[in-house]
Formats: structure tokens, C-alpha cells, sequence
């Protein structure tokens, strides 16, 4: 979730959202710091393909590649014809694709993806299409495209390719999943999830549970089959419809696993593949969780170097250590756990312990946010007025004004419990690793802890696991990893580059999450002349 005068309002997830993994993407500025993961159904994890050891000291298979010839069954997919149609800002042109449900029963019916396209705008020969994904899971792609991407990447990029988007299979447009209307959301996100004792314990697994069950209620056709593996299916029956040989892609955030996930299964299909902000598909739910806790500590204690230096900082003076500093900010969480504030809200919310952590985590996506974040806390101590703090949870969660969410949090848990077995089984296997989540983040530990605990209670069993993805034979695959990245620690970045049999790792040595477009000539620069002439970047390029 960040960047400048090219930096948009789209989102950038962290992992899971706040019941699951934080969400995970590329973020363009702060009005919408909003949430970003992973892979299943015919998951494909062959039996006899190379293998490595996990984090958990389990062995990971690779993820197969696909036939290289379509089967027949979906010829009728491949084939179709897209109908294009005017539709948002002038330049945009949008159509409907058809893609089925189940991969492995395609006559079991269809889902209909929502595509847009901005063509090629300048001179030279063009490129073809370029397919982009903001991350999430649970991001609007088009949304991206429209807000940022078609207007805020590089020129020469854009003038040479068409900038293209699909909503991936239950996101936005595209048959979106549904869960809690808008008052009930209003309540899920209130619920406290630093519990105290088993009267609050309960009441966190109750709030999950009518999570749960309201997405089993309302999508329950579609629950099973919103895999990253079938979104990165999605991704090439559209490609075949553009009239690409070969994909061209930037994913960031989450959609750098969907964009490894297509070359994992369709490598000899693959193009120039930017992956910013990589994730590590051999990881598990509680690794994952327990990593991105680590780092969005890193973030703020660089967020509190920051701080103390600022005159209008509320914790703590000039001389106050990272450590200090969360120490303040745990005071101020706790004491809004027992009374929360007012914050001039519409709808009478008040600024609770879960919404005050929340809109902190918010702003650790990117640096350009600490000073909104720096205001907000300002009210929040000192005045006693919680709006900004909840302002900045409201973005994170895309809640609007008229209390209207998007459904980012609904298709985010929705893909994250499908594509991997839950971080925890119960609330006493939370409370086993508190220590540990703690040791990773004292200021964040217990939040995040309890908060992977939803998926315990998903209605729909994972299809998915931890695994390798190769994708050997593929064109060159640029992975961006950034040294302070808080939702996709660097080191998920070096694993993936070691994984990808073609990879080329490019890092950005900073805060933020991601690097394209975040102000980085050199990042951009090389990114560009991959994405303009197939030359990825000199082995261990590092830029700032």
C-alpha cells in the first residue's frame, strides 16, 4: 500500500486481513492504505518434483506445470470472443470473459470475470499487453488500473504497452464474495482481539465464527473454488483472448504470488514478470503471520526514530528509544481497551483498542503515511479525539462514509483459508505462541496472534499447501524485495528469487512496502528497461 505524484489511492495489502494474515499489495498513497495471498484446488504439488525443506521442517514439493496443450473441455474458454465497450474515464474499455468455475469439471458451470484495458498511448512498436494485480488477496485490479496503473506507471511504459486488469474470481467485479453487510462488518471490526480473559476469548472466536458462516451462507458455491491457483488459471485463458503468446505481468504484493503461481504452471507461457514485494510460497499460515509481526515491528521502530525527532510527536521526547516509544503506544492501546474514545463518527463509533491498531498498522505500509499517522495519534492522546486514527482504519479496511465496505476483507480471508491449512486450530494454540509473536513485536504480537485465528473456522477445508514453485523453463522473472518491507519481509523475497529457476532478485534498500514507482530512479529504471527490452537487472542489483 504506498507512493508520490504516481502513487495512487489503490490498495496494497498486508498478508491476510485482520482475521487471517494481514493483507498484502502495492498501495499508492495514504487515503487508501488498505489490506494484501495464496494457492489451491487442482493445486498440482507433484509427487516427485524437487523438493526442500520447509520452516517447519517438513519437506515442500514444487508446484507442476500444466500440459502445454489445452485439454479440449476448454476449448469453448479459450475460444471465446471478448466484446469490448466504453466505460469510465475516456480511454478505458472494459468486457466480460467467461472462465469455469471448476477447472476439473468445467461443465459444472461458469464464473464471469470483470477485464479492463487503457491501450497503448504513444509511439514505437508496441509490446503487447501487460496484466496487472495490485495484490490483496482481495484487491480490485481494475480499480488499480483505472486509479493508478493507466495513469501513473512510467510513460514509456505506456506507451507501449495496453495496460490490462482482471478482478480475479470473487473480488469487485468479478462475482465478488459476500459475507456481513455493513453494520455487521461495523461490529467485526470493533470486536477486541487482545483478549483478557475466556469471556473475551469467546467473544473473538464468536465473531469469527459469524465470519464464517455468513461467507458459507452467501457464497457457498464459490468458497471453493477462489484458489490462486484457479485465479492464475483465470489469468491464462485472458491471455489467450488478448492474442498474447506469452504473459506479460507486474504483480505486487499478493499478486506477486499469483503471478509466481502462473509461472509455476505455465512457465513455457510466461513473459516479462515483475513480482514486487514477493511473497514466499513455501511458508506456512503461522509462519507467514508470524514473519509479517516481525515485520511491521521493524517498520515501527523506524516510524519511532522518526517520531521522537518531530515536534508534534505524542510519544515521548526527543531522547525516547524505538522501545520507549512502544511502550507508550501499548499504554494508550490498553487504555482505549477499557475506554474507548469519541471520534466524530456519522454512525457513533467510538475508537477502540482493535480500530486503533489497526489504523496504526495502516500507516507502517508506508513512510509517506507517518505523518497523518504522527497527527493522528496527536488527537487521539492528547485531545482525546479518535478520528483520525479511525480514518486511517476505515482506509485499511475500505470502509466508506456511508458505511459501506468493499468486499477486500470478505474475498481476502475467503482466497487466504482456501490456499493454506489455518495458522491455529484453537484459542489455546494461540495463547501457546503468544511469547513468541510477542518477542517478534511487543507493540503488535498479541493483535496479530489472535487475529490468524479465523480460518480455524472457515467452512470450506484448504485445498491448498506449502510449496516450491520452479517454473523452470520460463522467460526471465524480475523479483523486487524491499530490506524494510513490513508486510513482505525481505527475506520472503531472497527465498522466492532461490525458488525460481529464472529468476533475477532486485532490491530496494528502504521502508515501505514495495518499490515500483515508490521514488526510486534506480528501481524504476530497471524495472523498465526489463519491462521495454526483456534485459532483467545484473545479478544482486541493490539500489536506494
Amino acid at each position: 500500500m504506498d507512493t508520490r505524484p504516481s502513487q495512487s489511492p489503490a490498495p496494497a495489502l498486508p498478508l491476510r486481513a485482520r482475521r487471517s494474515l494481514l493483507p498484502v499489495a502495492a498501495s499508492r498513497g495514504t487515503a487508501r492504505i488498505a489490506a494484501a495471498l495464496f494457492a489451491a484446488s487442482a493445486l498440482l504439488v507433484s509427487g516427485c518434483g524437487a523438493r526442500s525443506m520447509g520452516s517447519d521442517g517438513t519437506v515442500r514439493a514444487a508446484l507442476a506445470a500444466l500440459p502445454m496443450s489445452t485439454p479440449s473441455a476448454l476449448s469453448p474458454y479459450y475460444t471465446q470472443k471478448l466484446s469490448w465497450r466504453e466505460c469510465g474515464a475516456p480511454g478505458f474499455e472494459c468486457a466480460t470473459m467467461k472462465v469455469p468455475l471448476d477447472y476439473d469439471k468445467p461443465a459444472s458451470g461458469d464464473i464471469k470475470l470483470a477485464v479492463a484495458r487503457k491501450n497503448a498511448t504513444g509511439k514505437g512498436k508496441p509490446l503487447g499487453s501487460l496484466l496487472i494485480n495490485p495484490g490483496g488477496p482481495g484487491g480490485s485490479a481494475i480499480t488499480y488500473l483505472q486509479q493508478y496503473a493507466a495513469i501513473g506507471y512510467p510513460p514509456e511504459v505506456r506507451a507501449r504497452y495496453d495496460m490490462v486488469a482482471v478482478d480475479p474470481r470473487g473480488v469487485a467485479r468479478s462475482e465478488p464474495v459476500e459475507c456481513l453487510d455493513g453494520r455487521q462488518m461495523d461490529t467485526f471490526t470493533q470486536t477486541d482481539i487482545t483478549p483478557d480473559d475466556h469471556k473475551e476469548t469467546d467473544a473473538l472466536v464468536g465473531a469469527d465464527r459469524k465470519f464464517a458462516e455468513a461467507c458459507g451462507e452467501h457464497s457457498a458455491k464459490l468458497l471453493r473454488h477462489v484458489s490462486t491457483v484457479e485465479a492464475a488459471r483465470d489469468m491464462d485463458v485472458l491471455r489467450e483472448l488478448l492474442g498474447e503468446k506469452r504473459l506479460n505481468y507486474v504483480g505486487a504484493s499478493y499478486g506477486t504470488l499469483l503471478g509466481a503461481t502462473y509461472a509455476g504452471l505455465f512457465p513455457h507461457r510466461t513473459g516479462r514478470l515483475v513480482l514486487d514485494g514477493a511473497m514466499d510460497p513455501s511458508l506456512d499460515a503461522r509462519q507467514i503471520n508470524l514473519d509479517q509481526t516481525a515485520g511491521f515491528e521493524t517498520a515501527f521502530q523506524a516510524f519511532s526514530a522518526d517520531c521522537v525527532k518531530q515536534p508534534d510527536c505524542p510519544l515521548n521526547g526527543k531522547d525516547a528509544t524505538p522501545a520507549q516509544v512502544g511502550d507508550r503506544l501499548q499504554k494508550f492501546f490498553r487504555a482505549l481497551d477499557a475506554h474507548p474514545i469519541p471520534a466524530g463518527d456519522a454512525d457513533g463509533r467510538r475508537l477502540t483498542e482493535s480500530l486503533a491498531t489497526i489504523g496504526v498498522v495502516a500507516a507502517m505500509y508506508d513512510q509517506s503515511a507517518w505523518e497523518q499517522l504522527r497527527e493522528a495519534l496527536h488527537s487521539a492522546m492528547e485531545e482525546n479525539d479518535g478520528a483520525g486514527l479511525l480514518a486511517l482504519s476505515d482506509s485499511y479496511y475500505e470502509r466508506d462514509s456511508r458505511g459501506h465496505y468493499s468486499n477486500l476483507m470478505m474475498a481476502n480471508a475467503a482466497v487466504n483459508c482456501l490456499d493454506l491449512p489455518p495458522a491455529f486450530e484453537s484459542p489455546e494454540q494461540v495463547e501457546q505462541a503468544l511469547p513468541q509473536f510477542e518477542k517478534a513485536s511487543p507493540v503488535f504480537g498479541p493483535s496479530l496472534a489472535w487475529s490468524a485465528l479465523n480460518c480455524t473456522y472457515w467452512p470450506v477445508r484448504a485445498t491448498g499447501e506449502p510449496h516450491r514453485i520452479e517454473a523452470k523453463g520460463s522467460a526471465p522473472i524480475v523479483v523486487v524485495g524491499t530490506t524494510r518491507d513490513p508486510a513482505t519481509p525481505y527475506r520472503w523475497a531472497q527465498s522466492l528469487s532461490r525458488q525460481l529457476s529464472s529468476a533475477h532478485l532486485l532490491t530496494y534498500q528502504g521502508d515501505g512496502h514495495t518499490a515500483y514507482g515508490r521514488g526510486s530512479t534506480c528501481i524504476d529504471s530497471a524495472i523498465n528497461t526489463y519491462l521495454l527490452h526483456g534485459t532483467p537487472p545484473a545479478p544482486g542489483k541493490r539500489c536506494t
